[in-house]
Formats: structure tokens, C-alpha cells, sequence
């Protein structure tokens, strides 16, 4: 298949394919994200079990336009029943992907890791993931992680970037290339990530990291401009056309993709990573058509 470019493409990649998932959404009384589930089931690749406050979820719909009969209503006010329903019904089958509504987030991953009835794996590592779509690069960049792991491990590190590299792969891109950001592209001994970087490079390079070039430490110009790979004289076989970015820590990454989104005119579509299912977690902020890209995104995947 040709590879997704914009994030356009990918509703529209879903749409073609006829995938259709079920939702299951806990505390689902939110203005933020009701638009957004209407639209994924006007496009015909969701449906969508609205867990929470029924008379108030429906009062919701009305006050944006949202027919609530789209939606299956279970009536659950509580915010720790809400999600313990939701995450029984992902887990069960009865649903394909999770979503948080209005429940708090430190509510909301309390259940998804519960040991006994969360969506965890055993030795699991969770993480997220975001396809960024901005005017001035010429195709999608998987982002990660800003959302989840504050200091990644090595071994977190070579999760995040299987996870990115097989959400790449299924977006089409055979081969990405991924790009392991600094601060600076030579190494040294004072930044822990670059002891990390230079191993997994090494990984890629037996194998044991597969379906990806992976180089760094690089920084952010010889990850996404080609010119300044020439200005430096750097041999990267990133070569300043990054489709993924893996950033060292949760403030660097979060930062960046916050920049992205309220300077450079960016929208995104990501989920967390390392369930068993797709959890779409979307900070406040983020814009209606991002929280659709993140439905979108999470179909696609959830396969």
C-alpha cells in the first residue's frame, strides 16, 4: 500500500477498508470528545458504548448537536465503575478500544493497569504513540513518548521504538526511519540517553531491532532537514528524512509535540501502546479533529 501522508488519508484509509470498532468510553459526559466520537460513527468506522452519567450524557449530545441514539448508553455515574465497565468490556471483547471521557487520568489508568482486570500484559511496557501531521514536513512523524513514561529505561526505550515502528509499518511506511534525538549528535558519557542510543543502534544493526533504520544521537535539523545533514557533514541514514522521533524523556517530548501543535499549526492522531487493546487517552487541550485523528488512528490499529 502506499504510504499514509496526512492524517486525512488515514480516515479516509479506514473508511475504505471497512474497518468498524467499538468503542467503550468511561465517564462519557464530555463536550471535548462527544463531537468527535459523532463524527468517527458518521464516518461509518466506529460505534461507540457511552459509559457514565446517562441523563447528563444525553443532555451532552444535545448541547452539541449529537443525536444520543448513535450511542449505546449505560448508565454508570461513577467515575471507578465507569472505567472498571469499559475496561471489562475491552477486555472481554464486548468493545475493541478503550476511551477516556471526564474521568480524571490517574482514576483512568488505575484501571487500565489493575493486575487482575486491567489491560496490562504481564511484563508489559505502556507507552504512547502520535502520528503529527505539520504544514512544513512532508509526510506524517510518529511521535514518542510525551504522555506516559517520565524517564525511559533501555529496555522502555527499545519498546517505544517497536511500538512506533510497527504503528509506522501499519500506516504503510515499509521502512521508517527513526531518529533517536539529543540535544547534540556526538556522543557522550554525560547524557544517559546516549549510552542507551548507542545500543540500540547496535540492536538495529544485528537484527534484533528489525524493520526500521535507527541512528542517533541526532538532533531535531539532521532527524527532519536534509540540508543541514549537508551543512554539518554528518553521515546519519536517517538522513534529515525522519518518519519517527524518540525523544529521551517525557518533558522533552511533551514539549515538542505541544510546540507543534500551538505554533507550527499541527494536528495529531495517537493512542497508548502496550495494552492489549488500544487506549485512547487525549489531553484536554488537544483540538476536535486531533481527538478524531486519535479514534481513527486507534482503529486502524486495533485490528
Amino acid at each position: 500500500m502506499n504510504p499514509i501522508r496526512t492524517l486525512d488519508q488515514l480516515a479516509d484509509t479506514v473508511k475504505a477498508r471497512g474497518i468498524r470498532r467499538r468503542l467503550a468510553v468511561a465517564l462519557a459526559e464530555d463536550t471535548n470528545t462527544m463531537g468527535a466520537i459523532a463524527r468517527a460513527i458518521g464516518d461509518g468506522f466506529a460505534d461507540a458504548v457511552m459509559i457514565g452519567d446517562a441523563a447528563r450524557i444525553r443532555s451532552v449530545a444535545a448541547e452539541c448537536s449529537v443525536d444520543p441514539g448513535i450511542f449505546t448508553v449505560v448508565d454508570i455515574p461513577d467515575g471507578r465503575k465507569a472505567v472498571a465497565e469499559a475496561v471489562r468490556m475491552v477486555r472481554s471483547g464486548d468493545a475493541d478500544i478503550l476511551m477516556k471521557g471526564l474521568v480524571g487520568t490517574d482514576v483512568f489508568l488505575k484501571g487500565v493497569l489493575d493486575k487482575e482486570t486491567g489491560l496490562m500484559p504481564p511484563k508489559g511496557v505502556m507507552s504512547y504513540v502520535c502520528a503529527i501531521e505539520v504544514p512544513r514536513y512532508h509526510k506524517l512523524l510518529f511521535v514518542t513518548d510525551p504522555a506516559v513514561l517520565p524517564f525511559p529505561d533501555l529496555d522502555q526505550k527499545i519498546a517505544i521504538v517497536n511500538y512506533a515502528v510497527a504503528m509506522a509499518r501499519k500506516f504503510g511506511v515499509d521502512t521508517p526511519k527513526v531518529a533517536l534525538l539529543s540535544a547534540a549528535e556526538k556522543l557522550s558519557p554525560h547524557f544517559q540517553s546516549h549510552t542507551d542510543y548507542a545500543v540500540i543502534t547496535k540492536m538495529a544493526h544485528r537484527g534484533q531491532i528489525k524493520n526500521c533504520i535507527i541512528d542517533g544521537p541526532l538532533d531535531i535539523f539532521l532527524a527532519c532537514d536534509k540540508e543541514s545533514v549537508v551543512i554539518k557533514g554528518v553521515d546519519t541514514p536517517v538522513g534529515g528524512d525522519a518518519d519517527v522521533l524518540v525523544f529521551p524523556t517525557i518533558e522533552s517530548c511533551n514539549t515538542f509535540y505541544k510546540g507543534l501543535m500551538l505554533f507550527g499549526g499541527g494536528e495529531l492522531g495517537g493512542f497508548i501502546q502496550g495494552t492489549t487493546k488500544p487506549v485512547v487517552m487525549m489531553s484536554r487541550s488537544e483540538s476536535p479533529a486531533s481527538k478524531f485523528y486519535c479514534i481513527a488512528a486507534a482503529c486502524l490499529m486495533a485490528g
